[in-house]
């Protein structure tokens, strides 16, 4: 276990429908409520990569494990990404908060849109963002699920002899401490332990074009890298626009713009305390 991950604490709720939802805690316990939403693929062990600078910011954050990864049920076979506000909603209610700040890195951000349709959502941050419909090579493969399985499947069997370096090559150029490396590859195993249905699930929803989150009054600012290979900044320049947010770029990468404004999102989201 690295140093980063020991500051999680796994937690789990009931829905509604019965479904358990999982999730893990961290950083500050007394701080303003981040629902923190993992990439694709991805569980609640992100948290890892905002723990620290969570505390710094006096935010706790809620990293559920979203259905389908790590430990949370999968969902029904009528779910989809729209449907995740109410998971969300469930995840606030075991936790009793009545205010909450949103944040979405990667895969993560159309659904921290969805959450952020929630009246208790006041902020939505989003971090290196897929904006539906995502025309990358993912979003393609996913036409063809047993694909994309398959290639999950290898990535994550390369992973665990090739090391940490190797997931986390997947998302940035830059060398990372050795921390971040085993917190990003803890994440991804994780993700996949109950296999890859779940990213499938969720690259097949973002090539759709009919995915779009109810309007909210939710404030939306949103971190972009310029040399972000994984998901383009274009769409994510006219998400915000149409939703009246703000838009910070820099010459980074997909990863390289958690690293460099995690802090900076956190601080953001916890300004409505």
């Amino acid at each position: 276990m690295t140093p980063q991950s020991t500051t999680l604490r796994t937690d789990a709720c009931t829905l509604p429908d019965g479904r358990t939802l999982s999730y893990a805690t961290g950083g500050d316990p007394d701080g303003f409520p981040v629902v923190v939403h993992h990439g694709t693929p991805g569980s609640r062990l992100f948290g890892a990569l905002l723990s620290a600078p969570a505390t710094e910011a006096g935010v706790r954050i809620l990293a559920p494990d979203r259905p389908g990864y790590g430990r949370s049920s999968p969902p029904p076979s009528e779910w989809s990404p729209s449907d995740w506000a109410g998971d969300a909603a469930g995840l606030l209610d075991a936790e009793s908060v009545d205010r909450a700040g949103a944040l979405g890195f990667s895969g993560g951000g159309p659904f921290a849109l969805a959450a952020g349709t929630d009246d208790r959502v006041t902020r939505v941050g989003l971090i290196s963002s897929v904006v539906p419909p995502a025309d990358n090579a993912l979003a393609t493969l996913a036409s063809v699920p047993f694909a994309l399985r398959a290639t999950f499947r290898l990535s994550k069997a390369f992973a665990s002899v090739s090391g940490p370096d190797a997931v986390v090559s997947q998302y940035t150029d830059r060398s990372v401490p050795d921390a971040v490396a085993d917190a990003v590859a803890a994440d991804f195993h994780e993700a996949l332990a109950p296999g890859a249905r779940a990213v499938e699930r969720e690259n097949r929803s973002f090539a759709d074009a009919a995915f779009d989150p109810a309007p909210s009054d939710a404030a939306v600012r949103a971190w972009h890298g310029t040399n972000d290979e994984n998901t383009p900044l274009p769409p994510v320049r006219s998400l915000v626009r149409e939703r009246g947010g703000t838009l910070e770029t820099a010459a980074t990468d997909h990863l390289g713009t958690l690293l460099d404004q995690r802090s900076a999102a956190l601080a953001w989201l916890a300004e409505t305390a």
